[in-house]
């Protein structure tokens, strides 16, 4: 079998993790999450804005492994603030070093900046990493189901929750969300690009929306570009979003993403 993007990600974030473990200790690190400033609602905050309008998880991402470097002159702090000034709900932060350029202080340098909630987005396999995102000020983690088996699935989300931090579930085909409808957190993103081949098509979203129950909230993530793709999704039960390139590659981020939340269409 080929060797997959995701395959390759999870062998070096495996021993990334295990390199972390051995520079600090996990009684350290559970030390400087309990530390951390206090829990912003991240899923609070989305149901919030879907009621008027659309829920936006705005990502700070300066490269992906499919289309290399997205933005030259990537300042975290700035690009959070612009994201916020825009309408923004949430932030969603890539501290995914050798494959999407992010560093683990981007998550932090970019939520201090603002009052929103913030994920951490990367590839999470082992309870560190939850306690890390926690102690970088994450209020959110993303657990991709792809990625990881049900017992991991169950054991992020469950120490997730033990810090007080929302868990959002991604799937991208019917047998991930089947397995995502076993957890508990009501937040499911269906990722519109294939994390094994990367193509991206809202279809995606079209497909798996009629199999997410009420009381989970669906959330379409990637290839979303214009409002018109909002309008598109929202028609299919989605009113809150995750997007990134197309709003980093614009100048003006803050009036990019003005512009994308704009004349939502009724729920």
């Amino acid at each position: 079998m080929t060797e997959t993007i995701l395959d390759k990600i999870k062998a070096y974030k495996l021993q990334e993790v295990a390199a972390d473990k051995a520079a600090m200790p996990f009684a350290a690190v559970e030390a400087a999450a309990k530390a951390a400033d206090p829990v912003r609602p991240f899923a609070q905050a989305l149901i919030a804005a879907q009621t008027g309008g659309y829920g936006l998880i705005a990502e700070i991402k300066k490269a992906s492994p499919s289309k290399g470097l997205i933005r030259k002159d990537f300042n975290p702090p700035l690009l959070a603030r612009a994201y916020e000034t825009g309408g923004a709900t949430c932030l969603s932060v890539l501290t995914d070093t050798p494959s999407f350029q992010g560093k683990k202080s981007y998550l932090t340098e970019a939520r201090s900046a603002t009052s929103l909630p913030a994920l951490r987005k990367d590839f999470m396999y082992d309870p560190y990493q939850v306690a890390e995102a926690r102690a970088l000020g994450a209020d959110c983690i993303l657990i991709i189901m792809a990625s990881v088996s049900d017992v991991q699935a169950a054991e992020l989300e469950a120490c997730a929750f033990d810090w007080g931090m929302d868990a959002l579930i991604e799937v991208h085909d019917q047998p991930e969300l089947d397995r995502a409808l076993r957890l508990k957190s009501q937040l499911i993103g269906v990722n519109n690009r294939n994390l094994k081949t990367f193509e991206t098509s809202l279809d995606t979203t079209r497909t798996l929306s009629r199999a997410v129950p009420a009381g989970r909230m669906l959330i379409s993530e990637s290839g979303l570009n214009t409002p018109s793709d909002l309008a598109d999704m929202a028609g299919y039960g989605a009113r809150s979003f995750l997007i990134g390139e197309s709003l980093m590659r614009q100048a003006d981020v803050a009036q990019a993403t003005r512009s994308l939340l704009a004349n939502p269409v009724a729920a």
